[in-house]
């Protein structure tokens, strides 16, 4: 397969069972709903990330976690786009997002980090702002609760409940950009997930 082929797919989170299920790591949980999903095999570390590869519809993607902690995410990605010399076209990076509602996702192709440390790593060390990014919405943390704090709790038992159908539809959309591109993967999931 050819690097025109291969799609490297990011999720963000913090490495730990203690931090599994953080809101800070949808990004986490999609990755690994996609390597359920398509029966990915042959688990690695790579360029400070855990990878594995799976085909889907004749394309090789490669799944990844970074493993150096939320703020250094753009370490591990750099090194990633290096090793697998991928278009940054072909990479998609998934994370929480503050400013969406819970329930959201919002796939855009470039553009600021929002206040997100991890993915304002990607763009630091990648050099560049046009990184297709997979933004879920985890909300705004109550009353005056400070966002790192929420960030690094668990989703609420509420929340858990829809959390599931969230992390596949996000799955969903991943898989659409790597096929269809991301304009029709935009147009076709952007938006509040129904329940």
């Amino acid at each position: 397969m050819t690097p025109e082929s291969s799609y490297l797919l990011i999720g963000l989170g913090n490495p730990g069972r203690e931090y599994r299920d953080n809101r800070h790591n949808i990004g986490f949980m999609m990755i690994d709903r996609l390597i359920v999903r398509l029966n990915a095999r042959g688990l690695k570390v790579q360029s400070k990330a855990i990878v594995t590869t799976a085909t889907y519809e004749g394309r090789k993607l490669i799944l990844a976690k970074p493993q150096t902690y939320m703020n250094l995410s753009g370490q591990s990605i750099q090194g990633l786009v290096h090793f697998y010399k991928l278009p940054v076209e072909n990479m998609l990076v998934a994370f929480d997002d503050l400013d969406l509602p819970f329930g959201t996702i919002r796939l855009r192709p470039g553009g600021g980090a929002g206040g997100q440390k991890g993915f304002a790593s990607a763009i630091e060390q990648l050099g560049t702002k046009d990184i297709a990014r997979l933004r879920l919405g985890i909300g705004r943390p109550p009353g005056r609760m400070d966002p790192s704090a929420y960030v690094l709790q668990d989703f609420s038992r509420e929340e858990m409940k829809i959390l599931s159908e969230i992390v596949d539809r996000a799955a969903d959309a991943a898989l659409t950009f790597v096929v269809e591109g991301l304009n029709k993967a935009m147009n076709k999931y952007n938006g509040l997930v129904e329940m």
